[in-house]
C-alpha cells in the first residue's frame, strides 16, 4: 500500500510541474494555431481600408496601417506598410501577402496594437517597387 501512495504523490508531483511549464501548455491548449494568420508565416489578404495611426508617446507620426481582411480565416488585422511612400501603392481591393514583424506575436515599438506588416501587393514585392526594379501590375 505504501507503493501506490508514493506513485500518486509522485504523479501530482509531475503533474504540477507540466503545467507550470509554458511549452506544454501551449502545446496542451495548440495556442500556436488560434492567431489570426492560423499559425502560418504568411498570408494572403485584401485590404478594406487604408488608415493613418498616431505612434504612442513621446513620438508623434502618424503610421501608415491597412486593415486586412485574412483570406483563409476570414479574420481583419492591421498591417503596417514599411517605407517611405509605400502607402501610395497600395488600395483597397488589393491582394497584399502579410507577415509578422518577429516579435513572437508582439506589437512592433510605437505603434500600439500592429503586429503585422505588408510585403507584397499584387504578388510584387513591396520592396522591388519601393526601389523601382518591378512595376505593380494593373488590371
Amino acid at each position: 500500500m505504501k507503493g501506490l501512495c508514493a506513485a500518486g504523490v509522485l504523479r501530482r508531483r509531475s503533474q504540477i510541474k507540466r503545467r507550470s511549464d509554458l511549452s506544454y501548455r501551449k502545446r496542451l491548449l495548440c495556442k500556436r494555431f488560434k492567431t489570426v494568420i492560423a499559425g502560418k508565416p504568411q498570408c494572403k489578404g485584401i485590404v478594406l481600408k487604408k488608415v493613418g495611426l498616431e505612434a504612442k508617446q513621446p513620438n508623434s507620426a502618424v503610421r501608415k496601417v491597412c486593415k486586412v481582411q485574412v483570406v483563409a480565416t476570414g479574420k481583419n488585422l492591421l498591417a503596417f506598410a514599411p517605407g517611405d511612400g509605400a502607402f501610395n501603392y497600395i488600395q483597397e481591393n488589393d491582394e497584399v501577402t502579410v507577415e509578422g514583424f518577429g516579435k513572437k506575436g508582439r506589437a512592433m515599438g510605437d505603434m500600439p496594437g500592429i503586429k503585422y506588416k505588408v510585403i507584397k501587393v499584387a504578388g510584387v514585392s513591396l520592396d522591388a517597387i519601393l526601389k523601382g526594379r518591378r512595376e505593380k501590375p494593373t488590371k
